[in-house]
């Protein structure tokens, strides 16, 4: 994901205090591009990496001010000719008049902020970590299961809004129905949260939509969490047709390219949902301790026929 110059401005200028000094008209220029990270993203002057945005600090300046005219010149022209995104002069420091000129005319984003310059680094690299992540919306609800983020998925009627009110009701958590946002925070992890429009939102069939928060209260709601497990529920034939009983491996599902856990339940009359789904997050806590429950199975079987044998 790719954000402009623009958005990086309005997003921090309450903390930064940003001011424009020259190329407004550029303010579309992008950040972000190719994956990078936040850390290429911005940085110290620094020709080397052309495509980030360049901080000028007070060890930058002085040094720039100990160079001779023709070597200023030099370096101001390398800059812009490398189209970075923006420029950001920090610490209340007056910019070079010929930088003021050069900005201008290329279309190049001059900004000035108040504040210190590893402070402005620290603070847009962290901005620009969530800004720039991976993101996807999927259809389901994602709710707060015993401490871990579990999305419920499946064919529209099997009964994904009944389960996590049932699943409210028992006390734990909702974060988003029908339409869950996610974006890869870390190399191994991703946080779903709701929409704005869908906040605090259930839609049940026969009842409309409730105001879970109003409902329930404050402690039914989550505004985010990290998924862990999918909880997938199917029909009864569509088990049998498609998925193993006992499979050997656990499922998993790719998300933003990471792979996420999952658990098939078929849907039937007089199945308690509900504690099938804290069971399988029970079963996934297990796991991720490092006890695999049907490997030991299997183990124990082998042994038992070496022993029937012997």
């Amino acid at each position: 994901m790719s954000v402009t110059v623009q958005q990086l401005v309005d997003a921090n200028a309450e903390s930064l205090q940003f001011r424009w000094i020259a190329g407004r008209r550029g303010a579309d220029r992008l950040l972000g591009t190719g994956g990078s990270a936040p850390a290429d993203l911005i940085g110290y002057l620094n020709l080397i990496h052309p495509a980030r945005v360049h901080v000028f600090g007070r060890a930058e300046t002085e040094y720039y001010g100990r160079l001779e005219p023709a070597r200023r010149s030099a370096i101001l022209g390398d800059l812009v000719a490398g189209h970075p995104p923006a420029i950001i002069v920090t610490e209340g420091i007056v910019p070079d008049p010929e930088l003021v000129a050069l900005a201008e005319a290329d279309g190049l984003p001059l900004l000035s902020s108040p504040q210190e310059a590893a402070n402005v680094i620290d603070l847009l690299r962290y901005w620009l970590a969530k800004a720039t992540a991976d993101s996807t919306s999927m259809h389901g609800v994602f709710m707060d299961v015993l401490g871990m983020g579990v999305l419920i998925s499946g064919e529209s009627g099997l009964g994904k809004s009944e389960l996590a009110l049932e699943l409210i009701s028992r006390g734990h958590g909702l974060v988003a129905d029908d339409v869950v946002d996610f974006r890869r925070i870390a190399p191994h992890a991703i946080e779903g949260r709701s929409p704005p429009l869908l906040r605090n939102m259930l839609e049940v069939r026969g009842l409309g939509l409730l105001d879970i928060r109003a409902i329930f209260g404050e402690t039914s709601m989550r505004p985010k969490m990290k998924l862990k497990l999918i909880v997938h529920l199917v029909r009864t034939s569509t088990m049998e047709n498609e998925y193993q009983r006992m499979p050997l491996e656990a499922l998993t599902q790719d998300v933003l390219g990471l792979p996420v856990r999952k658990v098939v339940i078929p849907v039937a009359a007089g199945r308690n949902i509900a504690v099938l789904t804290e069971a399988a997050v029970r079963s996934t806590v297990l796991s991720l301790r490092g006890i695999d429950t049907m490997g030991d199975f299997i183990a124990r079987q082998n042994r038992l026929i070496r022993d029937s044998e012997g």
